[in-house]
């Protein structure tokens, strides 16, 4: 299929060093596409990369409204578009509600969800110029359905999944699509505290109709669909991916 490509894609991957992200960054690069990484630190992510040639890095902390405007800068420098962007930072403190500090719930906006608007905000002159244009906003089924997963990290992912929505129909006549990914448990860095233990990853399983947590490589395939031209009639939609946990009653 002549669109089942990212070939020359220019493409923007928050998070992109570990779990999803770096999955995401992998099937990308084998795509074809020119990938740039932020992250704290992308040190470590050229070793993990047999495909690496049109992959760049810039380390800085997208919470830093100084150094978002320095990405946004670079990224306008150096490709004058952006074709794809994938909003993947995310982060999380689990607890019940009233256990937070103000501190921690709003480290949790910062990081999970202003950052997130502010670089689509400040991307959005770059995915015009693209003329087709994609963002993929990861999110999660705890921004849809309770999944013990602590309050503020729901809220942050139930305002991404609706800011898709709004900007599906406000950008839909510049050619830019917007849409969200919502997995369930995959097994990264950033659940291994909950899948390591034994009860509660039993709990998980037995919600989950197909008795198993997902893989980041099956959350980048999905990505990677959305990010490409096939999926052109594709737009504000979120996509659960969560191995039925969404679709099962009592």
């Amino acid at each position: 299929m002549a669109d089942w490509t990212l070939k020359s894609k220019k493409a923007l991957i928050t998070g992109g060093t570990t779990g999803i992200g770096l999955a995401i960054v992998k099937e990308f690069l084998d795509l074809g596409a020119e990938v740039l990484v932020v992250a704290r630190d992308t040190k470590s992510i050229q070793g993990r990369l047999k495909n690496s040639a049109n992959l760049f890095t810039m380390d800085g902390d997208v919470t830093d409204g100084a150094f978002r405007k320095q990405l946004i800068q670079k990224v306008t420098e150096n490709w004058g578009k952006l074709d794809i962007l994938v909003n993947n930072v995310g982060t999380n403190v689990r607890k019940k509600f009233v256990e937070y500090t103000e501190e921690e719930y709003r480290k949790l906006f910062e990081t999970n969800l202003f950052s997130l608007t502010e670089i689509t905000r400040l991307s959005f002159q770059l995915l015009k110029n693209s003329g087709k244009a994609s963002v993929i906003n990861i999110a999660s089924v705890a921004g849809s359905v309770d999944v013990l997963s602590g309050p503020p990290y729901g809220m942050t992912k139930a305002a991404i999944i609706q800011l898709t929505r709004h900007l599906a129909v406000e950008w839909a006549s510049f050619g830019i699509r917007t849409n969200t990914v919502s997995p369930w448990y995959i097994e990264t860095p950033l659940t291994q505290s909950v899948l390591s233990q034994p009860e509660r990853l039993q709990k998980i399983l037995e919600r989950t109709p197909m008795n198993r947590v997902g893989q980041p490589e099956e959350v980048a395939n999905l990505v990677t669909f959305l990010a490409m031209e096939c999926a052109s009639y594709i737009t504000g939609q979120n996509i659960m991916i969560d191995g039925g946990m969404s679709a099962k009653g009592l």
